[in-house]
């Protein structure tokens, strides 16, 4: 157990070392929060990889693997589909706009309004309940392996998220994501899988042991599926943490091809962590207290000391990848959509401002980085909050972003309609089915769709200045943004 004290120990101390590396690099607004929109292919797929596949899609995938077979990889899955759509369909579109937030967006294509705010509020709830879900992972991982008081383990996990997070931005964030990647992958699928599949006897056993129906691949269910790629899927074409990723490619082919390769190496990720929990249900046949248990549980049994530790360390990149990505989402969001619009300031292009911009948005990932690990502490679980922020993403949002990137006709009372009538007809739909139902986000989108296309027609159109605006900006011209440094991209 000392040398996997050890392993874990060495890995945390050099999140936090690239955590000053990175508060070196980040001199500008820009570089704090989109790496200086400098990545190269290597850099940006790994970590665009690295920010969804967190600690549901590793412990939760190899838990669903567990409880329900081959067809567990659904989840995980449509999480790679959503990737490979957003970066196919979208990703070029939105890195040509350098914006910081989704509601910037929203006001560039409709000409400013409330939608912005109100998309900036939803999405900075959503963005804080994901910080606060992962946080609470690290409870999980180090309680069933090191027996770690829940407590302590949650203000240890975070505050080396927070501290490095702060320290460096999306720099910081960005260096320490490539080595969580790194340590993912030789960690779940270069060890682990493998591991699995032959403490379990291998393919031919596994079969023999378990029903068909871990083996079918739709067990899980048609519409559980279905709502997994309204949640997932959609959700991901149009998250802050996903958006944010985009903002930091170099260019819009490495947005689009960088970003198809995540979502492939998602794909495989999603099959991997399935095939590991159905060996770990061939290994604890009867069952163990929770589906979720099985990746800590074969960890611990199956593997020699020193490799545990290694794939520890693999669980724990997971959710701080995620934990991180989602904190600094968190504060962009609450900084430039909700603060700076309160006060009404309006950003100036000087050395001077662009010190202050950083200080602030620092400042802002440390306030909220205390808050979700106080929340985390308080709460035991927050799968409810965490569900309804989802609901209101998609239900509210999902329409008119999606919309106003491929419908010129889409007009600003429309958006603001939508993003209404769908929150509040999420809202209702949860307090009517419960917050856990699929209906509140099947009803929730299509109230949003509906009264999208009809205030849309029935509204004059977007003035023709601020669509001439929009087309300049999606063809890579007009954004008011500094040229960076002259300093080698990473790759």
């Amino acid at each position: 157990m000392a040398v996997d004290y050890i392993v874990i120990v060495v890995y945390l101390a050099g999140m936090l070392a690239m955590g000053w590396w990175g508060m070196r690099r980040a001199k500008s607004k820009s570089d704090f929060l989109v790496a200086g929109r400098r990545l190269g292919p290597a850099m940006y797929s790994g970590t665009m990889a690295a920010v969804v596949l967190g600690g549901a899609s590793t412990i939760g995938g190899v838990g669903l693997g567990y409880q329900y077979g081959l067809s567990g990889a659904w989840l995980v899955f449509t999480i790679g589909l959503g990737i490979l759509a957003l970066s196919l369909f979208f990703s070029a579109r939105i890195a040509r706009l350098k914006v910081y937030t989704v509601s910037e967006m929203l006001d560039l294509r409709y000409g400013g309004g409330k939608a912005g705010m109100i998309s900036g509020i939803v999405m900075w709830a959503y963005t804080l309940m994901l910080v606060v879900t992962s946080t609470i992972a690290y409870a999980t991982i180090f309680d069933v392996l090191f027996d770690v008081p829940r407590t302590l383990a949650i203000i240890v996990g975070g505050t080396i998220v927070v501290a490095y997070s702060t320290l460096g931005g999306m720099w910081s964030i960005t260096i320490t994501d490539m080595v969580q990647f790194v340590v993912k992958t030789i960690g779940v699928l270069l060890i682990l899988l493998p591991v699995a599949i032959v403490k379990a006897g291998g393919f031919s056993e596994m079969k023999a042991q378990l029903p068909t129906s871990y083996f079918d691949p739709l067990g899980i269910g048609g519409e559980t599926i279905f709502t997994y790629v309204l949640i997932y899927t959609f959700g991901l074409l149009i998250g802050q943490d996903i958006w944010q990723r985009v903002f930091t490619a170099r260019n819009d082919k490495v947005a689009r091809w960088g970003g198809t390769v995540s979502g492939v190496y998602c794909l495989l990720y999603a099959i991997g962590g399935a095939v590991i929990g159905t060996a770990a249900k061939v290994l604890y046949p009867k069952g163990l207290g929770q589906a979720d248990e099985a990746f800590a549980q074969i960890v611990k049994d199956q593997l020699p000391v020193g490799v545990r530790g290694l794939v520890l360390a693999a669980a724990l990149a997971a959710v701080m990848s995620t934990s991180s990505g989602a904190l600094i989402a968190c504060a962009t969001v609450a900084n430039n959509d909700i603060w700076k619009r309160l006060r009404g300031v309006k950003t100036e292009a000087s050395e001077e401002s662009e010190h202050d911009e950083v200080k602030g948005n620092r400042m802002f990932i440390l306030g909220l980085g205390i808050v979700a690990i106080v929340i985390s502490i308080l709460l035991n679980d927050v799968v409810e909050a965490l569900t309804v922020a989802y609901n209101l993403l998609v239900g509210g949002l999902l329409v008119p972003i999606i919309g106003g990137l491929i419908w010129k006709r889409g007009t600003g009372p429309a958006a603001l309609a939508a993003v209404a009538v769908g929150g509040l007809t999420v809202i209702g739909a949860m307090w009517h089915y419960g917050i856990l139902a699929n209906e509140p986000v099947y009803y929730g989108l299509t109230a949003s769709l509906v009264v999208y296309v009809v205030v849309s027609l029935a509204t004059k159109p977007t003035d023709a200045a601020v669509l001439a605006n929009w087309r300049e900006r999606l063809a890579g011209r007009g954004a008011e943004e500094p040229e960076p440094a002259a300093v080698a991209a990473p790759q």
